[in-house]
């Protein structure tokens, strides 16, 4: 019998452990991975030199409210701001575009804003696609719709709420961490939030007025409480059986927030140069219809030695399906096409998150009507308190900053569950190889 069990150690478990440990609460935290960190995973591939590579979260968003920058500071670990205007070079039927056509771009994009946010301020909630529908003569709105919902949400427009959007619109600092997002987590998060027993899933959680009881290939453990924050992708799936079932309201929630991806492609060139584009600037082009697959570069972003191409939504999973080597292909061609001349390039890596049956996809967005689904667990459900990305409702969903003050907000529920407890100094720290 423990006070807490938390399930997952990614971000908002991890931050979950730290706190309720800080309040001297007892608490294991089991992870079905072999490591840490959840979609905050950093690698330094053979394929890339060993150029540091994020596979998911790589920048700290809203970085005056991110409390991992904070920690990053209070380290002296390296940041380094992202440009707020990043150098653009945008292709247009084989050619750059204008200064003249980038200025469109720029107005089109203010305007695309304007009316998508009217929508959703003073309209029931629709999808993005219909929120702009007035729009779709403009021969750029479809490019923005590319990167505000298939890039930056990594889902469909015509499936993505448009309040959702309006709440999650990010605003504020982005930094990069030298040597990588996922290192620091694993660098600067784990040591707080003490022992992990990895390689442990869970596949049943009972739950009553006793408290909980948590079923693993180890066996079973008892606690007064449980904090869950796998994916709303693990949840809809089945991949871990509640008992009795979560409420009809919960269930609803988690249907409504589906799992989107986002699948990242880093390649190295062979020479080692920037093949004529100039480092920290993005290359893409405009597209004819938002659903069309395309992929955006973003060229030594860092000051790395890679270029790293996101590819988001529709196309993402049927790539993903297709498997890495497809990925990898359509990355080359899409770069040789925008740069009118075949690259070389000594290695390539691509992130794999649709085909992870332990988090099914990149991160949750909510389908149209939806908005408030991510509120369905402000509050605990018996003894069981949900954190993660896809739960919050302080404008950072999909981000680790998101994630972290989820996961430090469900502590402070579990807490409450158990009565409350005292500071404590006591805080153990390491990672074990199994329960």
């Amino acid at each position: 019998m423990t006070d807490v069990v938390v399930v997952g150690a990614g971000v908002a478990g991890l931050a979950a452990a730290a706190a309720l440990r800080r309040a001297g609460a007892a608490c294991d935290v089991l992870e079905a991975a072999g490591r840490i960190g959840g979609r905050a995973w950093t690698e330094n591939p053979a394929a890339l030199g060993g150029e540091a590579f994020d596979h998911g979260a790589s920048w700290l968003h809203a970085a005056e409210r991110n409390p991992l920058a904070e920690i990053a500071r209070a380290h002296g670990d390296g940041l380094s701001q992202s440009p707020a205007e990043r150098l653009r070079r945008v292709m247009l039927d084989g050619r750059a575009a204008t200064a003249e056509e980038l200025g469109e771009y720029e107005r089109a994009w203010e305007r695309f804003t304007e009316v998508a946010t009217a929508r959703a301020d003073r309209e029931p909630d629709t999808s993005l696609a219909d929120a702009v529908a007035e729009l779709r003569g403009d021969p750029w709105t479809a490019t923005i719709e590319t990167f505000e919902s298939t890039l930056i949400a990594a889902a469909p427009p015509e499936q993505f709420s448009v309040r959702d959007w309006r709440l999650n619109q990010l605003s504020g600092t982005n930094l990069n961490v030298a040597g990588g997002l996922g290192a620091l987590v694993a660098r600067r998060l784990l040591p707080a939030a003490g022992a992990v027993r990895l390689r442990t899933p869970v596949s049943r959680i009972g739950w009553g007025p006793r408290g909980v009881s948590v079923t693993t290939p180890s066996g079973t453990l008892s606690a007064r409480a449980c904090v869950v924050t796998v994916s709303t992708g693990v949840l809809a799936a089945g991949g871990i059986a509640f008992a009795p079932a979560l409420p009809a309201a919960q269930q609803a929630a988690i249907a409504g927030l589906p799992m989107g991806l986002l699948t990242k492609v880093a390649l190295r060139p062979a020479d080692g140069g920037a093949l004529g584009l100039p480092a920290r600037s993005s290359l893409y082009r405009r597209v004819a219809a938002a659903g069309d697959p395309s992929i955006s570069f973003s060229v030594f972003p860092g000051g790395s030695g890679i270029l790293v191409g996101f590819i988001g939504a529709t196309a993402a999973w049927e790539l993903s399906r297709a498997g890495a080597a497809a990925t990898e292909a359509f990355a080359r061609a899409e770069l040789s096409a925008l740069l009118g001349a075949r690259a070389e390039f000594t290695g390539a890596v691509a992130t794999g998150w649709g085909a992870d049956e332990l988090l099914r996809g990149a991160y949750a967005y909510a389908l149209p009507g939806h908005d408030g689904a991510r509120a369905a667990m402000d509050a605990p459900v018996g003894p069981l308190v949900f954190a993660g990305e896809a739960w919050c409702t302080d404008g950072l969903a999909g981000t680790v900053g998101g994630a972290f003050l989820s996961g430090e907000r469900a502590a402070a529920m579990a807490l409450r569950l158990l009565g409350g407890y005292g500071p404590s100094t006591a805080a153990p720290a390491g990672q074990s190889e199994g329960p």
